[in-house]
């Protein structure tokens, strides 16, 4: 009986062998055809579908492997013709729209809210009807929004709740001035605009190695652990500094006509600039509205989206707006002053090795009409959950739009004009909405000297007005009262706070600063302000756990404050009036202000 077993045991073991042979021989075979592109899976080189042709198939027989054609790449959209006629160019933003021009195409209009709201979609400058996006958008958590450490763009990310990055120790409670750079000025739109204006934040990046090698940066930063400050201002450059000295990283980008809003660097690590003009006249001299794409490979432009575009009803062209990149799929999406939306997609390529970077952005265009709201024009950046975008616009229409569907999910009358960006919060409890608007249209259209600036906290998801709370400002034509910094979200020791500055509270100079509780919407502390912030104030932590924060305001002081009391633990002065944010890197604070200059500020 032994001598059997073994036997067996025997030819049991030769038998799993040459299975195990087999095996090995398909899995061999299934790698090489894999490699030679013959699974339906295989995306090597992105190429296309490779179904068999008549000369394929006659070829079968033979040695030789055909050779799949690469996916062609996408032909981008057209740039419109650039005019350089000022009868053209010279427009005015207190134009008002026109809804029944030769693009209005009112026949193509889908309907939403039993027909309040009217709304198109075009590609190449065409209605869609039915429109199906090919992919799905949907942002994750905001501290995944970006690879590279720093500040990519107004207020960090797509719940636009964080301007600060890294950590500090803050021991003294002082601000110390570290270094400056000199700016110029505009005069445009029969003003004066110097140094930096509104939302006007810095981007702060602390470039990768390989890219920071890659670029045009000055030979003296290239073997230094960069982290660069990148700021376009109203003098009509874009500025490329040191955080540490302040001394410029390389030469500046001559745009020529001014920046107001806050631009955006590739959340990917791509060394792509994205900005928008916010005027386009310098000196009398004018141009066409851009949004402007730039390589930091050499700082050449990729391409601009233009303003003056034939499918807005309206025709200021401006981009305030800090626009944002999905990098998942690849996608811009950014609001303009002429009342677009746009979702582009870039079709990015991006070799490292190679030093090169070029896209071929195809756009889709949303416009909408309230019947119930004549104004156009959206200057808050855009914020994003998921696929839920959220913007206010010059009219106080508030709207959840899906940017899959391009289609509107709720909307609300917020009953005035809006600038203050929308922030995102997502709790247990749900995803809420903070936003406040300013005293514009209600005084202009009533004749009153003041009117309610209203704080308002909404359910995300579905519209839902959870609280609001009042303070009475007073109207000012052009330079507004009410609302126009971000609030701060509070986090770890101040997660019961939302901290919104208010202007012309008791004047057309003043304001206040307000800490509501953001479960009831009740005061927590208010501060009176003896000089109005159009600013938005920053928060950041402590390594001892303690949450500080900065404000700037109209007489060119930058305050460090206690967001627990709302009281001053220290205050410089910037020179001049500051309506641009500050962003926070580590223990440095940069801001420009209208001195003109920008100011590398250390934490103390």
């Amino acid at each position: 009986m032994y001598t059997v077993y073994r036997r067996r045991r025997r030819r049991l073991n030769k038998g799993r062998f040459f299975t195990f042979l087999l095996l090995l021989a398909l899995i061999v075979a299934a790698v090489v055809y894999l490699i030679r592109g013959g699974l339906p899976w295989n995306r090597d080189g992105l190429v296309a579908d490779a179904s068999p042709t008549a000369s394929d198939t006659a070829n079968q027989g033979g040695d030789s492997t055909p050779t799949p054609e690469p996916t062609p790449w996408p032909t981008p959209e057209p740039m419109p013709e650039e005019s350089t006629d000022p009868a053209v160019l010279d427009v005015s933003w207190q134009t008002p729209a026109v809804f029944d021009g030769p693009n209005a195409f009112p026949e193509s209009a889908s309907l939403a809210f039993g027909g309040r709201i009217k709304y198109w979609v075009f590609r190449n400058n065409k209605p869609v009807e039915n429109y199906q996006p090919g992919y799905e958008i949907s942002f994750g958590s905001p501290d995944q929004y970006t690879t590279l450490e720093g500040i990519t763009a107004f207020r960090g990310n797509h719940y636009r709740n964080s301007a600060s990055w890294g950590t500090r120790d803050v021991k003294e409670k002082k601000l110390e001035i570290v270094w400056t750079h000199d700016l110029g000025a505009i005069s445009a739109e029969g003003s004066y605009w110097p140094g930096t204006g509104w939302t006007g934040q810095p981007l702060i990046v602390h470039w990768p190695e390989r890219e920071r090698r890659l670029m045009n940066i000055k030979p003296e930063f290239k073997d230094k652990d960069l982290v660069e400050v990148i700021y376009p201002a109203l003098d009509g450059n874009i500025y490329f500094l040191d955080l540490e000295t302040g001394k410029p990283t390389r030469d500046k980008i001559e745009v020529g006509f001014p920046m107001k809003g806050t631009g955006m660097v590739d959340p990917r690590g791509y060394p792509i600039l994205y900005t928008g003009m916010g005027l386009n006249e310098n000196n009398g001299k004018f141009t066409e509205f851009k949004y402007n794409i730039f390589s930091l490979i050499d700082q050449k432009p990729l391409y601009a989206i233009f303003g003056r575009d034939p499918m807005a009803f309206r025709e200021w062209g401006a981009f305030d707006a800090s626009a944002l990149v999905d990098g998942e799929t690849d996608t811009f999406l950014e609001v303009g002053e002429n009342g677009l939306i746009y979702k582009v997609k870039l079709n990015t390529r991006y070799d490292p090795e190679a030093g090169t970077i070029d896209i071929a952005p195809q756009l889709t265009k949303f416009r909408y009409q309230d019947m119930n709201n004549p104004e156009q024009g959206i200057e808050n950046s855009p914020a994003f959950y998921k696929n839920y975008m959220y913007f206010c616009d010059n009219g106080g229409t508030f709207m959840c739009l899906d940017i899959n569907t391009l289609k509107p999910v709720w909307i609300y009358d917020v009953g005035d004009d809006t600038d203050t960006t929308t922030v995102i919060e997502e709790t247990p409890e749900g995803v809420f909405l903070y936003t406040a608007n300013e005293i514009d249209k209600r005084s202009q259209n009533n004749k009153s000297p003041t009117a309610p600036c209203n704080i308002r906290k909404f359910n995300a998801l579905t519209g839902e007005l959870i609280w609001q709370r009042d303070y009475e400002c007073y109207y000012q034509f052009y330079i507004n009262g009410g609302s126009l910094g971000t609030p701060i979200v509070g986090k770890n020791d101040i997660a019961d706070l939302i901290i919104f500055p208010i202007c012309f509270t008791g004047s057309t100079s003043d304001g206040m600063l307000v800490a509501l509780d953001k479960k009831t919407g009740e005061e927590v502390w208010t501060r009176k302000l003896s000089a109005y912030s159009w600013s938005s104030p920053v928060d950041f932590l402590s390594s001892d756990g303690k949450t500080y924060a900065v404000f700037c305001d109209f007489n060119g002081d930058l305050h460090l404050f206690d967001p627990r009391t709302g009281k001053d633990l220290d205050v410089i002065s910037l020179g001049r009036n500051i309506e641009s944010s500050p962003a926070v890197y580590n223990d440095m604070i940069v801001v420009g202000s209208y001195t003109p200059k920008i100011y590398g500020v250390r934490i103390k």
